[in-house]
């Protein structure tokens, strides 16, 4: 029998699919000419803002994918990020399989495109429709053609990668609002020709989408294939470990955006983003369930931190979203306990939108992070991170701590300063001052985690509005 909240969600996203939007005129992405951003083929900033709807192939049917889109474009998202196969028995939500069965990763495609005759539907018809129905929200999907298990078990090797990315690239290059995510949860390091195999199938079957590699947790793509011709732009995943649990070599911990400074040193030059930050409401590294769990103002901060370092945007997750649960019809991993409906207005989503912003408010390519302005920086929850174009800098700070900033580095005689609250997107004016020398900054209310404020300086001769 179906759950109370399985009926309530079918029921609620069959009325959202009823009043599906008019289509969006979507433009293919690229990479900028400063090779640290992305734009529109028209030129203008693209700010990857995604979310990881990681089994939405398996788990929706049309209406819930439909009301699934219709929430995260409304909420400022641009991308979702999806397996394609999640494993060799990969099923749509009808249960229509996608692969031959005993076949090396063989598509089980069938004619006709009719979701009203069995037989005559199949798996990568509906994702067909799904590419469709994420355009006319607005969003692009950012594919992931099979997780790196896979590769781990055999299914996926050097010649199997290059037929199925033939396969894909064929298929789906018609469709603009695609990206490719070679990869998924994997070491880049291990099983590299397959991988190779795939990303240069894919890019030589569709070269008008970017392609990039999800990478195991706290690695980076750049450590492998920076130099990689289909490669686009680098991909890191910083989660789900605290400063404590990361005990690697080397070991970043929460830190992001140094995975982000480094990036932004390699040649050549590559776009970079974290495709996978700590989740919220996820615990704290995964798999201990009695962990405390990444809140609203962890994922904020992650956000902030990797953008203000130079990403080209932010991946944001949330631990019920990401595998589509709904009481009563799946078995929870890493301690879902909520109800898709209700996680997908998680505070942390709705924030999301409030950075995308305010990063589009101000000339976006000549952007560049510079760590420099602060004077008196600290560590871990004490850092600051700061970033600037020509007439305007921010800094964010995630526990509200007073710092110093240094002044004329950017343009004008005199600079109006606000604080930004990244909870609301609302400013509170702070003053205009000369733009020479040091001066510092108390964010309003006291300092502890989580009281985060990014300050905003403007050359006041822009009359410029947050």
């Amino acid at each position: 029998m179906r759950s109370a909240s399985l009926l309530l969600l079918m029921a609620s996203a069959a009325g959202s699919a009823a009043a599906a939007p008019p289509p969006v005129h979507l433009l293919p992405l690229q990479v900028a000419a400063n090779r640290h951003y992305l734009q529109t083929s028209d030129g203008k900033p693209f700010f990857w803002l995604a979310d990881t709807g990681w089994l939405l192939l398996e788990r929706l049917d049309r209406a819930q994918t439909e009301r699934y889109f219709a929430k995260r474009s409304a909420q400022g998202f641009d991308v979702i990020q999806v397996m394609v196969l999640h494993s060799p028995d990969a099923a749509d939500a009808a249960g229509t399989p996608a692969l031959r069965k005993g076949s090396a990763l063989v598509p089980l495609t069938t004619p006709g495109n009719d979701p009203a005759r069995p037989g005559q539907y199949d798996y990568w018809d509906h994702l067909d429709w799904v590419i469709d129905c994420a355009a006319r929200h607005g969003l692009y999907l950012a594919l992931v053609p099979a997780w790196g298990s896979l590769a781990d078990s055999g299914k996926l090797d050097p010649a199997s990668a290059a037929a199925y990315g033939r396969f894909l690239g064929q298929r789906y290059r018609r469709h603009v609002n695609i990206v490719w995510i070679n990869g998924g949860d994997t070491h880049a390091d291990q099983h590299t020709a397959t991988w190779t195999a795939l990303g240069e199938a894919l890019k030589a079957a569709d070269p008008g989408h970017l392609v990039t590699f999800h990478p195991f947790g706290r690695t980076d793509s750049s450590w492998t294939f920076n130099a990689a011709p289909w490669l686009d732009f680098n991909m890191f995943q910083s989660g789900h470990r605290s400063y404590a649990q990361d005990d690697k070599p080397g070991a970043r911990g929460e830190d992001n955006w140094r995975y982000v400074a480094e990036d932004w040193q390699r040649k050549p030059i590559k776009p970079t983003v974290d495709g996978e930050p700590s989740y919220e409401n996820i615990p704290h590294g995964l798999h201990d369930v009695s962990q405390p769990r990444w809140q609203a103002a962890d994922v904020r901060r992650y956000a902030w931190w990797s953008v203000f370092a130079g990403a080209m945007g932010h991946t944001y997750g949330d631990n019920d979203v990401m595998q589509m649960y709904v009481p009563g019809r799946d078995k929870p991993a890493y301690g879902a306990d909520t109800p898709l409906y209700r996680a997908i207005d998680a505070p942390g989503a709705t924030q999301m939108r409030y950075l995308k912003r305010l990063m589009l408010s101000r000339p976006y390519f000549d952007r560049v992070p510079d760590q420099g302005l602060i004077v008196d920086n600290g560590t871990r929850y004490d850092r600051v991170l700061a970033t600037r174009g020509a007439s305007y800098a921010m800094a964010y700070t995630y526990n509200g701590r007073p710092f110093g900033m240094k002044l004329g580095v950017i343009s004008g005689k005199a600079v109006r300063a606000e604080w930004y609250d990244p909870r609301t997107g609302k400013t509170r004016p702070i003053g205009t001052f000369p733009n020479h020398g040091v001066k510092r900054f108390d964010p309003p209310g006291t300092t502890r985690d989580g009281n985060d404020w990014a300050l905003l300086l403007d050359d006041a001769s822009t009359h410029r509005t947050p």
